[in-house]
């Protein structure tokens, strides 16, 4: 009885993979990795479009922050860390994309 039970559950998983394996091609990329795929370069054009603008008004904001100090000494100071944080913020993104793009260029 025991022999019986192994030999259908064996026929039935083989049945089951024919089943779920019956239309899949191996030497296509999968639907499923391609949609992820061009989702996760559409985020990362988004974040660069988005990583620009954002430079720029933080490095606005430490501009006028120096500029209006009228001589505090703890406001230009923290205009200056805003600047450098974000320019530095910034070219880490910007070297990041390059970085994917080589590492995209070598697969």
């Amino acid at each position: 009885m025991k022999n019986i039970k192994k030999i259908y559950l064996i026929l039935f998983t083989i049945l089951i993979c024919i089943i779920l394996l019956e239309n899949q091609s191996f030497a296509a990329t999968p639907k499923i990795v391609s949609t992820l795929t061009n989702a996760f370069e559409d985020i990362e054009d988004w974040f660069l479009k988005l990583a620009t603008p954002a430079a720029a008004v933080a490095v606005g904001v430490g501009v006028f922050m120096k500029k209006f100090s009228f001589g505090d000494e703890e406001k230009i100071r923290t205009s200056k860390k805003i600047i450098r944080g974000s320019l530095f913020s910034y070219g880490f993104l910007l070297a990041l994309d390059l970085i994917l793009q080589a590492i995209k260029s070598l697969i």
